[in-house]
């Protein structure tokens, strides 16, 4: 488990962040968990009550990947995409220490999420970090 602070400065910066880059393009909800399972922020408009279990099953499906990559001889795989008939999970590794998952509907294209976790996964850890 890492030690971050969130200061009331930062949560505005990864809020405004997500929000300009993924909420304003149509994804349904944003969340960042440490790969423990503890949820560091959301966005969205999926229920909180919904939100907790998937952040702590969200790292345990990335932890279980991590495992599969090695016994492949891979040492990681950094994303994983689920596709589903109404919503799509996207799970991204942001540093070392983080999965950022994203939920859309169809109506937003693949390309697009990951165009824009690409663009923004930097600034993601930056603000965390710094």
């Amino acid at each position: 488990m890492i030690d971050i602070i969130l200061t009331e400065e930062k949560q505005s910066r990864l809020f405004n962040l997500v929000d300009r880059e993924l909420i304003k393009n149509g994804v349904e909800h944003v969340f960042l968990v440490d790969t423990a399972g503890n949820l560091v922020f959301e966005k969205g408009n999926y229920p909180l009550e919904d939100v907790l279990p998937l952040a702590a099953l969200s790292a345990a499906n990335f932890g279980a990947t991590a495992e599969i990559a090695r016994l492949v001889g891979e040492e990681d795989f950094t994303l994983l995409f689920h596709k589903g008939e109404k919503y799509n999970l996207h799970f991204s590794k942001i540093g070392d220490q983080f999965i950022l998952v994203i939920l859309f509907d169809k109506t937003v294209s693949l390309g697009l999420v990951r165009y824009k976790i690409s663009k923004i996964s930097g600034d993601l850890i930056n603000i965390l970090m710094g």
